[in-house]
């Protein structure tokens, strides 16, 4: 059977629903999955078809207790979504696929590059996207920005408006990269990028970011113009991505300046706004690994959609904790 896997699956809602809608579309009877180390307390499982209880992902036997969930639960397409999961997954692909699953992660040679910012810049360079200046530890530039090289969701980061706010333990963090500050006339967008199986780009559709909590957009609104006219030739294509990669950067629109800071290579916490603006990646994801269908460009997406984010519930009756 062709199900589908969602991996740490947590609040993603929305991401389950959109391949439960795609596969009601494509394969009647297909069933999407869900797991979590709490599934109980997730409400994306609650409503995935099934849920399972996730051993972590630092646990030595976490990709044999994930390959034997697929193989008994008829899985053959695995969507990560969390972070510290993506190096792990990606080098042990290739063991997932002699068994007919496809992971949808991007090659290790770019996700090692992704979780560091260092070698992100470095990438974004490659490809002529700006990026803030780094700085050496002994020519930092004030105001600065603190943060570690492989952290995500801001954790870890600090402005750094005068030499006093830098302390002695943050100079000695060997985990901390310090950069130039990116100042408030700049807009925050995130950039939700479809890639095909052999790393050509298939979509763009860039987020404003209007406001963000604990790391997640909770109000944005899809943006054509500059931005996409920017990105797209830029980012045409590339080697070794696969599925939704999210970029992240900073516009200044006066001075014409874009400054990239961050690829993320899985779905990002506000792509249901870019499926709701017209650009169906799960869908797409199930036409090319399942249906074996080339997934042709596509521009027609709808610009300037808000999201406005509030709190729902998910209920679940007779639930022992």
């Amino acid at each position: 059977m062709s199900n589908v896997l969602i991996l740490a699956a947590g609040r993603r809602v929305e991401l389950v629903e959109a391949f439960k809608e795609g596969l009601a579309a494509r394969i009647p009877g297909a069933r999407v999955f869900a797991t979590d180390t709490q599934p109980l307390l997730s409400s994306a499982c609650h409503v995935a078809d099934q849920a399972f209880r996730s051993i972590p992902v630092v646990d030595d036997g976490y990709i044999k207790f994930l390959l034997n969930l697929c193989i008994e639960h008829g899985v053959k397409l695995v969507v990560p979504t969390l972070d510290t999961e993506l190096s792990l997954l990606a080098r042990n692909r290739a063991m997932f696929a002699l068994n007919g699953i496809d992971v949808v992660i991007s090659d290790i040679e770019l996700v090692d590059i992704c979780r560091d910012k260092r070698r992100t810049a470095e990438l974004f360079d490659k490809v002529g996207i700006d990026t803030p200046t780094i700085y050496a530890r002994d020519a930092i530039r004030f105001p600065a920005f603190a943060k570690p090289y492989d952290g995500s969701r801001s954790i870890g980061a600090a402005p750094l408006p005068s030499p006093a706010d830098l302390t002695p333990a943050m100079l000695a963090d060997e985990k901390l990269m310090f950069m130039e500050m990116i100042g408030a006339d700049h807009v925050e967008y995130t950039v939700d990028a479809y890639y095909d199986r052999q790393g050509e780009l298939r979509c763009l559709v860039p987020r404003q970011r209007l406001e963000v909590r604990s790391g997640e957009v909770s109000k944005g609104v899809t943006r054509r113009g500059p931005v996409y006219d920017y990105l797209r030739p830029r980012l045409g294509r590339l080697p070794g991505a696969r599925g939704c990669i999210t970029v992240q950067l900073f516009v200044h629109h006066e001075a014409g300046r874009f400054a990239g800071i961050e690829i993320n290579p899985r779905f990002g916490g506000g792509y249901p706004l870019t499926h709701a603006a017209g650009a169906a990646y799960a869908t797409w994801l199930i036409d090319e690994y399942f249906l074996g269908q080339a997934v042709p460009f596509s521009d027609e997406w709808e610009s300037n959609l808000l999201m406005l984010r509030y709190d729902a519930k998910v209920l679940a009756r007779d639930v022992e904790i």
